[in-house]
């Protein structure tokens, strides 16, 4: 593809990927050596906790063309997912007896909008150059996609590990097309503006973020919410507050969401009240409930006694209350090992909270 050509092409292919709704579109090559290292080395700490799947790949997660054969490009897309003004979200989560869910996953899962709407920009590449090789990538391979998305243009990775946009701040999705044409890359995100501010790390309620640009996912509550499938470790239950589903408060705190804006995607807005949910409105959720209110849903992957474990947790923490420990009390002896350890950790933690 003569040079002229290819830089007409980059250009038509975002205009084509704004007209399907993506916030930016940026291009880049496949260099990854720099992250690669990186990465090993997060894994060489075992930061990366019970999610095994991140070292299974090898060297195929940092280096696109072993994944799929031939990648020269990937053309890199965001789309924005904030579903309210971060104030409501705040105020949610300040309410110990509020349930406070990721923003992600208070609206529709965003992996099968996120790729179609790639796969329609890639259909329209191949309407305009012919077949081509190509892959689409919604979080559902092994893709480093945030040092792409730097890497095209997108943004810098800040101090807590996600991406972020200096105009729109951090609340966006990635996809990725991988692709075999050769297609002039977008100058990368090289200045980082995160400067001196070290909010996110003082803010992450269990010290997950151990140094700037270092994640120890073992810590984080998004892991132990939703990746750990066991128990949430007794020391970092009474951090975990009312946070049933993920965790936003690094990027809530971050000043460059200040230009953050709100999704128009209405997929992407909030379903069955989840951004204002009470505790012991989600427990009193039987299964058949959790499976209806959950459908497509991304909270639907933890299943139910992860949902009710978490929701434990968070109640433990709450305010002491009868209505509580009646729940709880309730709800211990039908419950799995799993549950029933935790509600037991809760009704301790409500009974302490009663004594003199």
């Amino acid at each position: 593809m003569p040079k002229p050509e290819a830089a007409a092409l980059a250009a038509a292919i975002k205009d084509w990927g704004a007209e399907f709704g993506f916030q930016q579109i940026g291009i880049t090559g496949i260099d990854l050596a720099a992250d690669e290292a990186r990465l090993n080395a997060w894994l060489a700490r075992r930061y990366h906790g019970e999610m095994g799947w991140l070292a299974q790949h090898g060297t195929r997660r940092s280096r696109p063309a072993e994944l799929v054969p031939n990648t020269l490009s990937v053309v890199c897309a965001r789309l924005d997912y904030l579903p309210e003004a971060q104030a409501d979200a705040e105020r949610q989560l300040a309410d110990p007896d509020a349930a406070y869910v990721s923003r992600y996953a208070v609206g529709r899962d965003y992996h099968k909008l996120l790729r179609k709407r790639l796969q329609k920009l890639a259909t329209r590449i191949e309407a305009a150059v012919g077949p081509f090789g190509y892959r689409v990538f919604t979080d559902s391979a092994p893709v480093l996609e945030k040092p792409l998305a730097r890497d095209a243009g997108l943004g810098w990775i800040g101090k807590h590990t996600n991406l972020i946009n200096r105009h729109d701040g951090s609340w966006f999705f990635l996809g990725e097309i991988y692709t075999d044409l050769p297609l002039p890359p977008d100058p990368p995100t090289t200045q980082d503006h995160c400067g001196s501010c070290t909010r996110c790390l003082e803010v992450c309620p269990t010290g997950a973020i151990v140094a700037p640009y270092v994640l120890d996912a073992r810590r984080c509550i998004s892991y132990l919410t939703i990746e750990l499938k066991g128990a949430i470790p007794v020391e970092l239950r009474p951090l975990v507050g009312n946070r049933v589903y993920g965790c936003d408060d690094c990027q809530l705190c971050c000043p460059w969401n200040r230009y953050a804006k709100q999704t128009t995607e209405p997929d992407f807005r909030p379903r069955h009240d989840l951004t204002t949910a009470r505790l012991l409105d989600l427990f009193a959720w039987d299964e058949a409930t959790f499976l209806a209110r959950t459908e497509g849903s991304a909270m639907r992957r933890i299943g139910y006694a992860q949902w009710r474990r978490n929701l434990a947790v968070a109640l433990g923490n709450a305010p002491r209350a009868d209505a509580i420990l009646a729940a709880l009390n309730a709800a211990r002896d039908e419950s799995p090992p799993l549950v029933q350890e935790h509600i037991d950790w809760a009704i301790a933690q409500q009974s302490k909270a009663r004594a003199p």
